[in-house]
């Protein structure tokens, strides 16, 4: 078992709140650019793929994902 670290993910678009709460982990965002912003905690970057699948699952296109630094209680 991994160490959990914080990523987010850009979705393409706006998403409603229970299409964002699908993978339970993540908090979301409305994004500046007019997409929405899902960040929280991974279990570990093996991890990635999975939630990528489930994000892709929904319908959702994911635009952009990163590592984000600094706890898990901060935003960034």
């Amino acid at each position: 078992m991994g160490h959990d670290v914080r990523y987010e993910f850009i979705i393409k678009g706006p998403v409603g709140p229970s299409v964002a709460s699908v993978p339970p982990q993540l908090r979301s965002t409305p994004y500046p650019t007019g997409g929405t912003s899902l960040f929280g905690p991974v279990q570990d970057e093996a991890d990635v793929p999975t939630v990528l699948q489930t994000i892709a699952a929904l319908g959702l296109t994911v635009v952009e994902f990163r590592r984000l630094r600094g706890s898990i209680f901060s935003r960034r």
